[in-house]
């Protein structure tokens, strides 16, 4: 029986593709090209954040869309990728290795935290208040969101 691949393994081995936008969707996302990324790309964005700095889901799908010169860049691979990533820095937390990916830096366009994260809503906020940020708790099903975030996102 083959061994099962951790999340590092499916990271490495995201192709990143470009591909025409075809007529029948241009009327909803413009001419040009959409880029369905590479996980390596997105986790390296994560990694350039330091304490304190934020992203969202939209900043790096805009920031990989002006490196690669595209129209845009497709939001539902972006989020594939952003649990594979977040999965991969679990496994080797569990390993002990110290410099994991920082992905609850990451969060929802609105600064709602990601509860698809693979760990509790508790320890999203724990991370994120030691990092110095304040967060609100969201009312009924909405998940926290960082007070004020728009000021400690990174690429602003």
């Amino acid at each position: 029986m083959a061994r099962k691949k951790t999340y590092r393994e499916k990271i490495n081995e995201v192709q990143e593709k470009i591909h025409d936008i075809t007529p029948e969707w241009e009327e909803k996302l413009g001419k040009g090209k959409i880029l369905i990324p590479n996980a390596i790309d997105i986790e390296r964005i994560i990694n350039s954040t330091k304490k304190g700095e934020l992203l969202t889901n939209d900043i790096i799908r805009e920031v990989l869309a002006k490196e690669k010169n595209v129209q845009l860049t497709a939001a539902i691979p972006t989020g594939v990728y952003l649990k594979y990533i977040a999965l991969a820095a679990e496994e080797e937390r569990k390993f002990n290795k110290k410099n994991i990916t920082p992905y609850w830096r990451v969060l929802r366009p609105d600064g709602t935290i990601n509860i698809k994260f693979p760990i509790s809503t508790e320890e999203l906020i724990h991370l994120l208040e030691n990092e110095g940020h304040k967060l609100e708790i969201g009312k009924g099903k909405k998940p926290p969101k960082v007070i004020s975030f728009e000021s400690k996102i990174k690429y602003n």
